[in-house]
């Protein structure tokens, strides 16, 4: 049993599908649709052809032809994903939808947009905000990422403890099943239990279950009035230990976001910044928003009351659009800054209830001193999204990291899980993730999902061996 290969025949028909200039196989060319934002040395794979479609009968052509070779095929966006989910690991024929990025309609008495799928999220902000609208279910890698991408990895953000996250907004797609055919699921309507929702099942299936080429999104009036506070803290659990306090006042910010001190430290080194952090162990950056001005002012100072009295160093207000964009610049550049200056890294992304946040932290700490690596943490603290980032030592070798790493990941996984959390809450399993799936997950539940792949994708060559992994049938 084995996968079927690009031959100079197959690069024929697909040129004849998408056109000479729309089929690349020059080493060059491949070596950059070879990964993600993982780890290149651990990672990356080379496909054997990359395709560029315009249209979903594009799309479509090329995955029956994948289909009647038994040719693997691996869909990608922008390339921003954090879990290996577009890297063409077996080779294969490699579907980028980076030309695919036109607005169908903008509908304004129903609130809502259609694209393609290739369309950079950014780029329908900026859309939309003419209207005095905006696609509320952001990511926090808003300026690159396509809109794809976020419905394949359901992605989420900063504003999620309010907005919720990509999936809640998306009401259509089309979709080109794992065997060619094209299929409209949902539409613009509110509401819809006419059988099965196979469009929730799309959302965060990361791509095994066919390509996204279409999507209507629900747009969401944009506030009148937002207000941001960076609070300063002695020590990350004197933070945390404030989240759960803070939702249970009735308050609902749109986002809480927490900031180690390394993790701030780094992102403003990276960028030049001065923000006020050196007598700070941690940070929250809280924003609140809304369409009453009066409304926001007052959750804003309820929220630094609050703050001030469960033992806040600092709280800082940022009510102009200005400093606004400078504080949440330092939080959104954190992955970046951390390139830089750790280059030998794995950022985790474990969620966990709200209530157990707190608890979180000294299992870090422990962890951090039983494996010899730093562990920062950033992330959502507001919906129990915490990005755990396991640095490597410069002392260490490569083969005692990649053990200790290991090793490392599995007991954080299970402590998660005991808590009743998940080992991904928005980066996806991927490739990065699978082999530690089975270990937290419940068998049945892990048939059940096998079940469905199989159903959807006889052959398995719909971004085969993310999430999990599952043999080419018989004769492939």
């Amino acid at each position: 049993m084995s996968y079927g290969t690009v031959t100079p025949a197959i690069v024929a028909e697909l040129r004849a599908i998408v056109g000479d200039k729309n089929v690349w196989t020059d080493e060059a060319r491949l070596d950059t649709y070879a990964h993600d934002e993982t780890s290149i040395s651990e990672y990356a794979h080379a496909p054997e052809v990359v395709v560029v479609p315009t249209t979903t009968e594009h799309v479509a052509a090329i995955v029956k032809l994948a289909n009647r070779e038994h040719i693997p095929i691996t869909p990608r966006g922008a390339g921003s994903g954090l879990s290996g989910g577009a890297i063409p690991h077996l080779g294969g024929i490699l579907i980028t939808l980076e030309r695919m990025n036109q607005l169908i309609d903008l509908d304004l008495d129903n609130m809502t947009i259609t694209v393609q799928a290739g369309m950079v999220t950014n780029d329908l902000a900026h859309l939309v905000a003419e209207h005095g609208l905006f696609f509320a279910g952001y990511p926090m890698s808003v300026e690159t990422c396509h809109i794809g991408g976020n419905i394949a990895e359901n992605a989420g953000g900063g504003k999620a403890v309010k907005y919720g996250v990509t999936g809640r907004y998306v009401l259509g797609l089309e979709l080109v099943t794992p065997t060619g055919d094209v299929v409209w699921l949902g539409g613009k309507l509110a509401k819809d239990v006419s059988g099965y929702d196979l469009k929730q099942l799309v959302i965060g299936s990361e791509g095994t279950l066919g390509i996204v080429t279409q999507a209507t999104i629900k747009l969401t009036a944009y506030p009148k009035a937002a207000s941001d506070l960076l609070v300063l803290f002695e020590s990350p659990r004197a933070a945390i230990d404030l989240v759960p306090r803070m939702l249970r006042q009735g308050i609902v910010p749109t986002g809480i976001e927490f900031m180690d001190r390394l993790s701030f430290q780094t992102s403003c080194e990276y960028l030049n910044e001065t923000l006020p952090y050196h007598d700070a162990g941690a940070m929250l950056l809280i924003e609140v928003d809304g369409h009453d001005p009066d409304v926001v002012e007052r959750d804003t100072y309820a929220i630094g009351d609050l703050c001030e009295k469960h033992g806040a160093l600092e709280v800082y207000v940022a009510e102009d659009r200005n400093a606004i964009e400078r504080v949440w610049t330092v939080r959104r550049n954190i992955p970046e800054a951390f390139k830089v200056a750790s280059p030998v890294h794995s950022t985790e992304d474990i969620v966990v209830p709200i209530a157990c946040i707190p608890d979180v932290l000294p299992e870090l700490e422990r962890l951090t001193a039983a494996y010899g690596m730093q562990i920062p943490c950033f992330g959502h603290a507001g919906d129990g999204n915490l990005h755990a980032k396991l640095v490597k030592d410069p002392a260490m070798d490569h083969a005692t990291w990649l053990t200790n790493k290991d090793a490392c990941l599995r007991e954080l996984y299970r402590f998660v899980q005991g808590l009743g959390g998940k080992i991904s809450g928005e980066h996806g399993i991927g490739l990065k993730r699978k082999k530690y799936l089975p270990d937290v997950t419940d068998p049945v539940e892990l048939d059940l999902m096998r079940a469905i792949k199989r159903a959807w994708d006889p052959n398995h060559v719909m971004n085969p061996g993310k999430i999990f992994d599952l043999a080419p049938p018989a004769g492939g």
